[in-house]
């Protein structure tokens, strides 16, 4: 082959060279680019799951922490009621023995 012919030859294969890597390079640009957005969608959802999930949380949360006041709230009616009951029912013999004492203290003064 003559020697301008192997020239031709060699500047095609280096121009067809140049053009692969540019294209491998656009390629590698286009799958970084798809690669990050995918990415960026993933960090999206995941950020989206956490604020459901925690939503989720707080106010599975809040329930417990409202019933568990209810409880309380219907154990302190509940003992009130006893002790008021327990007051009414010392209430008559609260009264008679300070009649009694009353009555022991005016004699003792006669």
């Amino acid at each position: 082959m003559p020697r301008p012919e192997v020239l031709e030859d060699i500047k095609s294969a280096e121009s067809d060279a140049d053009d692969i890597v540019a294209e491998a390079e656009e390629d590698r640009e286009q799958r970084l680019s798809e690669a990050r957005q995918r990415a960026d969608e993933i960090r999206s959802e995941a950020e989206e799951e956490a604020r459901e999930l925690k939503e989720e949380k707080l106010e599975e949360a809040r329930t417990e922490i409202e019933a568990e006041r209810d409880r309380i709230l219907e154990e302190g009616e509940a003992e009130r009621e006893a002790l008021v009951a327990l007051a009414e029912d010392n209430e008559e013999e609260a009264v008679a023995y300070a009649v009694e004492r009353f009555t022991e203290a005016v004699h003792a003064q006669t």
